[in-house]
C-alpha cells in the first residue's frame, strides 16, 4: 500500500511507480494517431478553440474534400509522433466531429448507426441531460450559466428531449417547437490549434477562418487557450489550484503503448488502465474491444476505393466493412465558466461563520483552508492527509499522484470524503473494507477519462473581486465508453447525493449549492457551497483517426 509521509520534510520520498509517466505509442500507431491523445501540447502553451459550423447559406452544397483539402494546408492536423519526440514543434492541431457534423460531410446513415448511442443523440436528449445534471423537471438547472435559454451551443444532433409539464414562456418563445429544446448554435466539429504565443495564435486563426469561409465553414465560437505551465511541472486553473494532475496510464497487452522506451504490458498498480479506455480497436478493461464505428467496402453493389485508398484497415469482425473507428477516441467538451469572485466570497463567509461559531477550536480555518478541502489538494496540488499534506516526489517536484485513500485516509480527515479530487477518482475510497481495496480501485480505474482541456479568458487581477470577464475551463476528455466512463463520472461520483457515506451532498466545486460535511476529530464541520462553475456550451466529438480524417475528406 501507499506509504509515503504526510508532512514535509528535507528528504521526499523517491518516486513512486507511474509518477510523472510520460507514455507514447507505437511508431506504427502514433503515425495513425491525431496528437492530441498522446499529447497535451504542453510545449506550446497558447492556443484557439475554434467551433466550426457547416454549409453557410451562401455555399449551401458542401463536400466534405474540398474545405479538408484546405484545412491540410494552413492548419495540417497533428499525428501523435511529433508530440511524442519533443520536437522544436511551433504548431499542432487537432480536429474533432460531432454526430451532425459527420452527417453533414456525408456519411450515410448506416454507417453514423455504427458510432455510440450517446454520441449520435448529443448531450441535449433528455437521459443524457439528466445524467449530467444540466436539465431538470423541464428547467435547466443553476449549473448552467443561461438558466432560461440554456445553454449556447451543442451539436443540436439526435434525439431531443420532450419538455414535461405545461409549457413554460421561454420554451414558446424559443425558434423552435415547444417540445424540443436547440441551442442557438449549432457546432459540427472543434478545430484546436496549439502555438507557443497569444500572437502567433491569432495570426493563425485568422488565416483558418478566411480559408475555410468560401467552403461554407465558419467559425461560429472562438475560445484564446491557455496552459501555462509553470515551473513545478503544472498549471493552475483560474481558481488558483494546481490543474491536470493525475492522469490514467494506458497499457496495452501487445505492446501498443511505450514508456522510457519499454512497451507497457501491464497495470499500473494505481493508475494503470488498458489503451481500449482512451482508444478505440484495442482491449479496454472488460477485456473487450470497444464497439467503434464502420464504413462499408462497397457502394451501390460496386468496390468501393475510398477506404483502402485512405489506409483504413478491413474490420477484424465485420466482414466486407473498415474499421473507421481504429486509432480515434470520442472527446467529450464542455465550456465551463467559473466565478472566481463568487467562489472566494463563499469561501470567506464560511469561515468567518465557523470560526464565529467555534472561536476557541477554529484558528485553523481560513478561506483558504476550506478552498482546500473543497478541492481535496493544496493550491500547489499535494494530497490532503491526516496531520499535513502528502509530499511531492524528489525526481521533479511535481505533486504526487500515485497514491490510495483507503488505509492512509479512510474517514477522509484529510482529504474529505466529499471532496472534488475524491469524488472525481476516488480510487479505493467506496471498498467497505481494507481487503477489498484493490477490487474496488480496479472499479474505479473502468470509469477513468483522459483529461486534455485547457482554460480560457485572462487572469482575474483580484480573485475576491469581480471583473466581469469570462473566464473558464474548456473541459476536454477522451473515452471510448461514454456512459460507462464520462456519464458515470458524473452521474455516479460527481453528483450522487449519498456518495461514500455522505448525505444530500454533491460535488462542492463543480455541483450546485448545498452542504459540505468537513471531517475533524473530534468533530466535523459544515459549510454551505454555491454553484461556481457553470455550462456554456457542450457536445460529444469523434475524434477520428488521420486515416478516418483521409476518408472523409473523400466525401
Amino acid at each position: 500500500m501507499d506509504q509515503g509521509p504526510v508532512t514535509r520534510s528535507a528528504e521526499p520520498p523517491a518516486p513512486q511507480p507511474g509518477q510523472s509517466a510520460r507514455w507514447k505509442l507505437a511508431p506504427e500507431i502514433a503515425r495513425q494517431t491525431q496528437g492530441l491523445i498522446v499529447s497535451g501540447f504542453s510545449n506550446l502553451p497558447t492556443g484557439r478553440a475554434l467551433l466550426l459550423t457547416f454549409g453557410a447559406a451562401e455555399v449551401p452544397d458542401l463536400g466534405g474534400s474540398a474545405w479538408l483539402r484546405t484545412l491540410e494546408k494552413v492548419a495540417p492536423v497533428s499525428s501523435a509522433t511529433p508530440s511524442d519526440r519533443k520536437t522544436d514543434q511551433t504548431r499542432a492541431t487537432a480536429l474533432a466531429f460531432t454526430a451532425a457534423g459527420l452527417a453533414k460531410l456525408g456519411l450515410p446513415e448506416a454507417t453514423l448507426a455504427t458510432f455510440l448511442p450517446p454520441f449520435r443523440e448529443g448531450m441535449l436528449q433528455e437521459d443524457r441531460l439528466r445524467r449530467l445534471g444540466d436539465r431538470r423537471k423541464g428547467w435547466w438547472t443553476d449549473t448552467v450559466a443561461d438558466k432560461v435559454n440554456g445553454p449556447v451551443w451543442s451539436g443540436n444532433s439526435g434525439v431531443k428531449p420532450q419538455v414535461r409539464g405545461p409549457a413554460k414562456a421561454y420554451d414558446v418563445a424559443r425558434s423552435v417547437a415547444a417540445d424540443q429544446i436547440e441551442t442557438a448554435l449549432t457546432i459540427h466539429a472543434i478545430l484546436l490549434l496549439y502555438t507557443p504565443d497569444d500572437a502567433s495564435a491569432d495570426d493563425w486563426a485568422k488565416s483558418v477562418t478566411a480559408a475555410l469561409l468560401p467552403h461554407g465553414v465558419t467559425v461560429a465560437r472562438e475560445l484564446g487557450l491557455d496552459l501555462s505551465v509553470e515551473k513545478a511541472g503544472y498549471s493552475r486553473e483560474h481558481f488558483g489550484f494546481a490543474d491536470g494532475l493525475s492522469q490514467p496510464i494506458p497499457y496495452d497487452e501487445a505492446g501498443a503503448v511505450l514508456l522510457a522506451g519499454a512497451a507497457v504490458t501491464e497495470r499500473d498498480p494505481v493508475q494503470g488502465v488498458p489503451l481500449g479506455e482512451v482508444m478505440l480497436g484495442y482491449l479496454n478493461g472488460h477485456q473487450e474491444i470497444p464497439p467503434g464505428p464502420v464504413v462499408p467496402g462497397d457502394e451501390a453493389g460496386k468496390p468501393d476505393p475510398r477506404p483502402v485508398d485512405a489506409g483504413l484497415l478491413p474490420h477484424p469482425q465485420a466482414q466486407g466493412f473498415y474499421d473507421f473507428g481504429l486509432n480515434g477516441s470520442y472527446m467529450v467538451v464542455r465550456e465551463l465558466k467559473q466565478d472566481v469572485a463568487a467562489f472566494w466570497a463563499s469561501m470567506d463567509r464560511n469561515a468567518t461563520t465557523l470560526s464565529t461559531a467555534d472561536p476557541a477550536n477554529s484558528d485553523h480555518i481560513t478561506a483558504d483552508w476550506l478552498a482546500e478541502r473543497v478541492v481535496g489538494r493544496t493550491k500547489d496540488g499535494n494530497l490532503l492527509c491526516p496531520g499535513g499534506q502528502y509530499m511531492a516526489p524528489a525526481s521533479d517536484g511535481t505533486p504526487a499522484t500515485d497514491f490510495l485513500f483507503l488505509e492512509r485516509d479512510g474517514r477522509g480527515l484529510g482529504c474529505p470524503l466529499g471532496s472534488h479530487v475524491r469524488r472525481a477518482n476516488p480510487r479505493d475510497t467506496l471498498a467497505p473494507t481494507p481487503d477489498q481495496g484493490p477490487t474496488l480501485l480496479n472499479s474505479a480505474n473502468n470509469h477513468r477519462i483522459l483529461r486534455r482541456g485547457r482554460k480560457y479568458g485572462p487572469k482575474i487581477a483580484d480573485p475576491r473581486v469581480e471583473d466581469g470577464k469570462d473566464r473558464g475551463l474548456l473541459f476536454m476528455a477522451l473515452n471510448t465508453d461514454i456512459a460507462r466512463q464520462f456519464e458515470f463520472i458524473q452521474q455516479t461520483w460527481l453528483l450522487n447525493a449519498n456518495f461514500a457515506t455522505l448525505y444530500q451532498e454533491v460535488d462542492p466545486l463543480v455541483g450546485p449549492a448545498g452542504r459540505m460535511t468537513v471531517p475533524e476529530d473530534p468533530l466535523r464541520r459544515t459549510l454551505q457551497v454555491e454553484t461556481f462553475v457553470k455550462l456554456v456550451g457542450g457536445d460529444y466529438f469523434f475524434l477520428p483517426s488521420l486515416p478516418a480524417l483521409k476518408y472523409l475528406a473523400m466525401q
